[in-house]
């Protein structure tokens, strides 16, 4: 591991590529610094992976550069300008309104990284905010990030938490105040190429798309036609994003375009949410009213939000508005089959079918609308399906205890086990790889609240640390897992969630 010394800083980290677009994609400032910070947690594994020093971060020096009070030596603080559609209403001027991008990282891997700071002051783009997070919106995002990417779903992470010793006001009163480091491949999004479209700023525009191509996806540089394969490859990752969300209950409850990324990871973990118990049209998010951005609604808002990025590329698409318009229409008609072959892979992944039959998803969604109409718990209910054996009774009754109504499960269960027949794998195999695509545990919003209040209120991360050792290994049996496991008891659901902004 690298040692911070005065040619090595702490954090390491290069002017963002982002300055080399035009002037207008940004605001150049530094971040507000705090009253006294303090490191809450750095997240060790991925410090390693982008080979930093822990023991540098975490020292006084370290610290002040992840609270946003001092720079690293080469950065070049920016807020990012962009736009969106916010449940399906246009916002012309959003904007990195409490979050600076200090630079980029290059890791271990040799790959590129934004390194931003949230919670870091306001910026030109605040709309009268006060550019600040609160500590427990910034703790949900970092065990919520971290426990996706340890599902192996795309996702933005968690540096850092600092706290900062100051005071911010939210809707539900006075709370302590924190910054997150967050790491990303980027943070380009289809709000950001609405910003420069709805201007009319062709020259912004073509600058940003070619900025996208190189910055990830440099092998479409010399495709014939650049601008159509990058719109292919943002259709083709945003379905299997939403897929991967699809398989372990995730809701992300704020899917507006300024939240889709053109990199393919989950950006943005304010309102989201992973069930207990299944019901397809779950809301967790207290501001999506209509239910948008429900659980069976983020194929469909994929495809719209993906629609929104098409019209924007339609200047670079073509010569004529025809055909520019017949290629976006070509580009984004990839997406239902894209996202069908890897729901329906999931699913049987799930169901621990390594063949592909017919009648493989209707048997999954018998499965699933048992679960909804017996109120059966999510993650529970796969993770011990992952342990039923072939033959009649073999781990039946555990399998049954989740479903408040498990009369209609028998029928499924024997045709299941027909199914199960044909397939070529010995049990043993496929008992592990279900377990491998079934979680044990996942973040769910109850236990995430609790260590919210341990940490706000009684200044003890011994149960974070607990919650955060069983999401990251989500596919193992640790011993922090029973604790973890459970569902909600009666009484200790929570339903609601908040943006924290």
């Amino acid at each position: 591991m690298a040692t911070a010394t005065a040619a090595q800083p702490a954090l390491p980290l290069e002017p963002s590529s982002y300055l080399a677009l035009p002037e207008q994609c940004y605001a150049r400032l530094a971040p507000t610094p705090v009253a006294a910070p303090s490191l809450l947690r750095l997240n060790q594994p991925l410090a390693a992976g982008l080979g930093l020093d822990a023991e540098a971060l975490s020292a006084p020096e370290g610290v002040a550069l992840l609270a946003g009070n001092a720079l690293p030596p080469r950065s070049q603080p920016i807020a990012l300008a962009y736009a969106g559609h916010q449940f399906g209403n246009w916002v012309p001027s959003l904007g990195d309104g409490r979050a600076i991008l200090l630079g980029e990282l290059r890791g271990l891997d040799g790959r590129s990284r934004d390194i931003q700071l949230k919670g870091s002051g306001p910026t030109p783009f605040s709309r009268m905010g006060d550019g600040r997070a609160a500590l427990g919106p910034v703790i949900r995002e970092y065990v919520v990030s971290e426990a996706t990417h340890a599902l192996g779903i795309p996702t933005t992470r968690a540096l850092a938490v600092v706290t900062t010793g100051e005071t911010v006001l939210r809707q539900w009163g006075p709370e302590p105040g924190a910054v997150l480091t967050r790491v990303a491949a980027s943070h380009l999004r289809v709000g950001t190429f609405e910003y420069f479209y709805r201007r009319g700023d062709g020259d912004a525009l073509q600058a940003l798309a070619d900025y996208a191509i190189r910055r990830h996806y440099p092998d479409l540089t010399e495709a014939p036609a650049p601008y159509a394969a990058l719109l292919e490859r943002v259709v083709e990752r945003t379905a299997a994003l939403i897929a991967a969300w699809m398989g372990v209950g995730f809701i992300h409850g704020v899917m507006n375009t300024d939240n889709t990324t053109l990199s393919g990871e989950t950006l943005d973990y304010g309102p989201c949410a992973f069930m207990d118990d299944f019901h397809p049209d779950r809301v967790f998010s207290s501001v999506d009213i209509g239910g948008r951005y429900a659980y069976n609604q983020q194929p469909r808002i994929g495809h719209w939000n993906l629609a929104q990025f098409a019209e924007c590329l339609l200047p670079l698409l073509a010569g004529d508005e025809e055909a520019a318009v017949e290629r976006a229409n070509a580009a984004l008609d990839r997406y239902p089959a894209a996202f069908e072959q890897a729901y329906h892979r999931m699913l049987r992944a799930k169901l621990g079918l390594e063949t592909e039959r017919d009648g493989d998803v209707d048997l999954a969604h018998a499965l699933l609308g048992e679960m909804a109409r017996a109120g059966a718990d999510f993650t529970l209910t796969f993770r011990r399906l992952s342990a039923l054996g072939a033959r009649p009774g073999d781990g039946d009754a555990a399998l049954r205890a989740p479903f408040e109504d498990p009369s209609g499960l028998d029928a499924w269960l024997e045709r299941y086990r027909e199914r199960l027949a044909v397939e070529y794998r010995p049990e043993q195999e496929r008992r592990r790889a279900m377990r491998a695509s079934n979680p044990a545990v996942v973040p769910r919003n109850h236990h995430v609240e609790q260590v919210i209040r341990a940490a706000q209120e009684e200044r003890d991360l011994a149960p974070l640390d607990s919650l955060l050792a069983a999401v990251t290994h989500p596919f193992e049996d640790t011993p922090d897992t029973p604790r973890w496991a459970e569902p909600p008891a009666p009484g200790e659901a929570v339903n609601v969630t908040f943006c924290g902004t």
